[in-house]
């Protein structure tokens, strides 16, 4: 690991120097704006997140056809089930034989090592635990699966993006700065810092640590405790991450910032 501190002229005309300075302003807007986008909907998903814990099981029909705030139960007959490729993953799809009630009416995705899918086959009765439009779990023969996608696993989720955005839009406006300064000290023949190497490979890093943080909190804490956890720990790990992520420095970096 090295650090670049010696002080050089860089083979640039201030036009360029000063448009790099704009194009990293610029992108650093780009990124606020990202950010902002999905920030605003998590209080109304940590409100999803928090009414789909206290959900009971529904106590009539025409509390489940009014797709209140309770579980609902859909029984079905399975018309297929087998492994299907899913983008890059192989999962168990189980249809069920119309009419059923939606969503239970869409195929759902099983795990193919889960117990369900050396249990459910052609012909059986499954049923199907809803929550609003949402697939929450399938259970049969007194066993049950809960299904990928429930309302508690996407606030989390978006604090991360919302986070990785800003972080990312705040090292833009650094480059932006620093560009502007270099662009100045070489209008007027004065040496300055050579730019800090900051390729795809440390932009990868400034995202994936929010992210990972996201999906910790969110494995570990529940509705805002999961918010305010994800943004603490991120906070703790986001600067020191970074500061390694510019220090490191290889021989021939593919891409630069600041």
């Amino acid at each position: 690991m090295t650090v670049r501190t010696a002080w050089r002229a860089a083979p640039v005309r201030p036009r360029q120097a000063w448009l790099r300075a704009v194009a990293w302003a610029l992108l650093g807007v780009v990124l606020l704006g990202l950010s902002a986008a999905a920030g605003v909907p998590v209080r109304e998903r940590v409100a999803d997140e928090e009414a789909f814990q206290g959900a009971q099981p529904c106590g009539s029909e025409a509390a489940a056809a009014d797709m209140a705030d309770c579980l609902r139960t859909i029984r079905g007959t399975v018309l297929s089930a087998e492994p299907v490729k899913s983008g890059r993953a192989m999962v168990f799809q189980v249809r069920l034989r119309g009419p059923v009630p939606a969503p239970a009416d869409r195929p759902l995705d099983l795990d193919t090592h889960g117990d369900l899918s050396e249990r459910v086959k052609p012909g059986d009765e499954v049923e199907v635990t809803t929550w609003r439009n949402v697939r929450v779990a399938v259970g049969h023969d007194g066993r049950s699966e809960t299904l990928t996608g429930l309302p508690d696993e996407k606030a989390t989720m978006l604090v991360g993006l919302a986070l990785a955005a800003a972080w990312l839009a705040i090292l833009a406006f650094i480059a932006a700065f620093r560009g502007a300064g270099r662009a100045r000290r070489l209008a007027e023949g004065r040496p300055f810092a050579p730019r800090v190497p900051f390729g795809p490979a440390k932009c990868v890093g400034v995202v994936a640590l929010p992210i990972a943080v996201a999906i910790l909190a969110g494995q570990v804490w529940d509705a805002w405790t999961a918010v305010v956890a994800t943004v603490v720990i991120w906070a703790a790990t986001a600067l020191p991450a970074t500061v390694a992520g510019m220090l490191w420095d290889r021989d021939e970096p593919r891409g630069t910032a600041g």
